[in-house]
C-alpha cells in the first residue's frame, strides 16, 4: 500500500522559491525614507499648539463679550468690557471696581488668568495665555486700555460716550484679534452688539 498523497502537495523545484512572505530590504528602506520625510514635514505642524491656543482663547473672548451683553440686558445695567492687552474682563463701571461674576461661578483659573486678573477666580476675566497677544481695531480703540460697554438694551457704546448718552459713537465694527502663530478675530457689530 502506498501512503496517501494529497493532490496539492508541493514538490520543490530546484532554484524556485514557493510561497515567500515578507519584505525585501529595498521595500523596508523605502518605507523608512517616506516615514522620515513625512515626520520631518508633519511633526512640527502637528505639535505646534499655538494654532489651538489662538482658537481656544478667541472662543473664550467671544463668549465673555456675549456674556457681557446678556448680563447688561438681564440686570438692566451697563456692563463694561475691558480689553487691556493682558486680559478680557467684565465690570459694572469704567474703573472696574464692580466686577461681574463669571457664568459658572469661576473663570478658567489658569495661571495666566490668575496672574492677569488680580488672582480672582470669581471674576468674569480671562488672562491672555503666554505666547499669545490680543489687540483691537479700528484705531479709535487702540488705547492702552480699550474699553466699551453694553447698555441695558444690549447696544454697544464707547466709554467716551458717557453713561447718559442716547446716541452711540460705536459706529464701526470692532475686531478683537487674538494672535500668536496664527490669528483669529472676534467681531462686535455696531448698533446691535452682535458678536461673532
Amino acid at each position: 500500500m502506498t501512503p496517501f498523497r494529497s493532490r496539492h502537495s508541493c514538490t520543490r523545484l530546484p532554484g524556485l522559491r514557493s510561497r515567500q512572505f515578507g519584505f525585501t530590504l529595498v521595500e523596508l528602506v523605502l518605507v523608512l525614507v517616506i516615514v522620515g520625510i513625512l515626520g520631518a514635514i508633519a511633526a512640527p505642524r502637528f505639535f505646534d499648539r499655538s494654532v489651538f491656543d489662538v482658537a481656544g482663547y478667541s472662543q473664550q473672548a467671544t463668549a465673555l463679550i456675549r456674556y457681557a451683553q446678556k448680563q447688561a440686558i438681564a440686570q438692566n445695567r451697563n456692563v463694561f468690557v475691558r480689553l487691556d492687552g493682558a486680559s478680557v474682563a467684565l465690570c459694572y463701571d469704567a474703573a472696574c471696581a464692580g466686577k461681574v461674576a463669571p457664568a459658572g461661578r469661576n473663570n478658567s483659573g489658569s495661571a495666566a488668568t490668575l496672574a492677569r486678573c488680580a488672582n480672582l477666580d470669581t471674576w468674569a476675566c480671562e488672562g491672555v495665555p503666554n505666547g499669545l497677544a490680543i489687540g483691537v481695531t479700528p484705531a479709535s480703540y487702540t488705547s492702552a486700555s480699550a474699553m466699551f460697554y453694553f447698555d441695558p438694551a444690549g447696544r454697544p457704546f464707547n466709554t467716551a460716550d458717557g453713561l447718559a448718552a442716547a446716541t452711540s459713537t460705536f459706529a464701526t465694527r470692532l475686531a478683537v484679534r487674538v494672535s500668536g502663530g496664527a490669528s483669529r478675530d472676534t467681531l462686535v457689530e455696531p448698533e446691535t452688539g452682535y458678536t461673532r
